[in-house]
């Protein structure tokens, strides 16, 4: 095992080579000597500016976001190249010269606030051409960090703007026209400087520099120990500590393909090692990491953006996600389990595992800033607050112990990491921000939804097919959070408009925005793990599917049934959805790996699967219906069996 996590770890296809590969916001400079260091103290800068906001109180909104942007743009220009061709260890001059017009732009609004106030919606000539050149910095700094989907999609929404009356149908407007337009985009809180940047300036940094902070002490380690010592010798080990190693990492790194690359480089190979194909390897780590998004309590940086748009506490946010997410993890690790069952593969020998209570001796006291943001939130703390306790005392509880002790340097190390890992968020707000400046104006949101309510034919299950559809394929080529911003202001309200409850229709998107991920053709998750198991890209894309068939079944069953996202439930109707559940996810899983006491027939198969997917609603009547099937293919795989034994007897 240690020589295959060594080859991984400095071959050629290193953690660091392949997050660069699939994941663009981690394809940024190393710089060295003096431009390090000063690019280091931008960074630092930036950590001291919205810590001290956090702490002594955020300034005025567009003050606020203004700053928050010019560090954020500044630093995209100077960490991420122009092109392929210029250099990935030292700065170019055009980089450097677009980084400080990025944050003077930005700091235009800041140094001419009460005159911008003033004038409010007067846009003078200067006005208008800082402005013009803060929205083309917007969107080349999302091209560098996030590619040209999101850029060209920026794009076709101004064009909308601008060609409104020659839009032919029901999209067409009267048009707005270009002063108007910058005044929205860079002079509004409707815009550039809307709510994503908004969330980004305060809620989202502060939890990624707690993140940032929880992965120095060992956080990372603690989790993959964790899971040895509680599933690494059941039958198939290695995967399952994948689902939970990966699970526990992705609330933290709020990225797939981090998470992937992380934690996959330790647990793909010994997965391989006990027996298990790459594809299938792969697929298992692919599909733990993508649900790590949906895991309370640090869920994606668009959970937060979804407890602003929908005007509810984060706390709720997570009470509505916590039963979906763990049927999700249910679903994956059930799958897991049939499968190595199938293989007959076991786990690892418990002489070579860690054992828990001395994991929990050695690093358990990492858990205490976890509890504690989960406390002060239910206590009804804000984010930020939350947020800044947990950082705080991950520094203090780290030093109990000399291992995981955090030097100043440590200390000093996660405020540039927490600042670098907010770039590719700020830039999918920012760019996000334009989107949804022109939604304002226009008036597209309202009209996307009547026309999807309208192809539709007021039909809730094809209006939730088409925005399914739209959250896959805008999940191509744009970040879980650019994806939920649009896919919320455009398709969330045609989801409203049938009845839908506020937050089950957010969360909708929110769902197919993420597992966007492992789903075919694209699949990045899947892409990357697949090369660390070094197996086909597109097989192991499948096999992620299948074992994510939760989530693509969970976000249906929601809307129609939202108690499971705590929304006026009842404790035994709780107790009892959470019951039928488990049951119905565990059908499904051994229905798509075709095993249950042994390999199933065609029948049973399906027996078990549409079972399954009743007992997973909220309907007594689906719910009795899928008993029966289950019972009668329970029955077949018994009889069998008995059969099979009676054969070889």
């Amino acid at each position: 095992m240690s020589v295959e996590i060594k080859d991984i770890n400095n071959g050629p296809d290193s953690p660091d080579e392949l997050l660069r590969k699939y994941d663009k916001g981690s394809d940024f400079r190393v710089l060295h000597g003096t431009q390090e260091k000063l690019v280091a103290a931008i960074m630092i800068a930036f950590t001291i500016f919205q810590l001290y906001t956090g702490i002594f109180g955020v300034l005025d909104a567009m003050l606020q976001r203004a700053i928050h942007l010019a560090f954020g743009l500044g630093l995209v220009y100077l960490l991420y190249p122009s092109v392929k061709s210029f250099s990935r260890d030292k700065l170019h001059p055009l980089d450097i010269g677009l980084g400080i017009l990025a944050a003077l732009v930005c700091l235009y609004v800041v140094v001419f606030y009460k005159d911008l106030v003033l004038r409010a919606g007067r846009v003078t000539t200067i006005d208008m051409v800082v402005g013009v050149i803060a929205v083309l910095l917007v969107l080349e700094a999302a091209r560098r960090v996030i590619g040209w989907p999101m850029v060209i999609i920026a794009i076709a929404f101004i064009g909308y703007a601008l060609l409104g009356p020659s839009i032919p149908g029901k999209l067409a407007h009267r048009g707005v026209a270009i002063d108007d337009l910058i005044q929205q985009l860079f002079y509004t809180t409707e815009g550039i400087f809307g709510i994503p940047i908004g969330v980004s300036s305060t809620f989202i940094f502060m939890f990624l520099l707690f993140g940032a902070y929880l992965e120095k002490t060992g956080m990372g380690e603690f989790f993959i120990d964790i899971a040895n010592s509680v599933a690494g010798g059941a039958a198939g080990g290695p995967a399952k500590v994948a689902v939970i190693s990966s699970g526990c990492m992705g609330t933290l790194t709020g990225s797939s393909v981090a998470n992937v690359v992380g934690t996959g480089s330790f647990t793909i190979p010994m997965m391989k090692k006990l027996g298990y194909k790459s594809e299938f390897a792969g697929a298992v780590e692919a599909t733990a990491s993508t649900g790590g998004q949906l895991m309370p309590p640090i869920m994606g940086a668009a959970a937060f953006l979804m407890a602003e748009f929908t005007n509810t506490p984060y706390v709720k946010i997570i009470a509505a996600a916590v039963i979906p997410a763990l049927l999700y993890y249910f679903g994956v690790w059930a799958g897991v389990h049939f499968e190595a069952k199938k293989l007959g593969l076991e786990g690892m020998p418990k002489d070579k595992l860690p054992k828990f209570v001395d994991v929990m001796k050695q690093r358990g006291h990492l858990l205490a800033p976890i509890v504690l943001v989960m406390y002060l939130l239910i206590a009804g703390y804000t984010p930020i607050r939350a947020a800044l306790g947990a950082i705080a005392s991950s520094i203090i509880v780290a030093s109990i112990k000399k291992d995981t002790r955090l030097s100043f340097s440590d200390i000093v190390q996660g405020m540039i990491n927490g600042a670098r890992s907010a770039l590719t968020v700020i830039a999918a707000c920012a760019c996000a921000g334009i989107i949804i400046g022109v939604v304002t104006q226009t008036g597209l949101g309202l009209k996307m939804g009547s026309i999807l309510v309208s192809i539709a034919n007021g039909n809730l299950m094809m209006t939730l097919f088409f925005t399914m559809i739209t959250s896959i394929i805008l999940g191509i080529g744009v970040p879980t959070t650019a994806n939920y911003v649009i896919t919320s202001t455009i398709a969330a309200p045609a989801l409203v408009m049938l009845g839908v409850p506020v937050i089950a229709a957010h969360m909708f998107a929110f769902y197919f925005g993420i597992i966007a991920d492992v789903t075919p053709p694209v699949c990045l998750a899947a892409v990357a793990a697949s090369g660390v198991a070094k197996s086909e890209p597109m097989k192991t894309g499948v096999q992620a599917s299948r074992l994510a068939i939760a989530a693509f079944l969970i976000p249906y069953i929601f809307v129609y049934s939202p108690e499971i996202l705590m929304i006026d439930v009842q404790p035994i109707q709780l107790i009892l959805i959470i019951a039928t559940s488990i049951i119905g996810i565990i059908a499904v899983a051994s229905a798509l790996t075709k095993f249950f006491i042994h390999k199933m027939s065609y029948i049973e198969q399906i027996l078990f699967l549409v079972g399954g997917v009743m007992l997973i609603t909220t309907s007594l009547v689906f719910n009795g219906i899928g008993s029966v099937m289950l019972i009668g293919g329970f029955l077949l795989q018994r009889k069998n069996k008995d059969n099979n034994v009676q054969a070889v007897a």
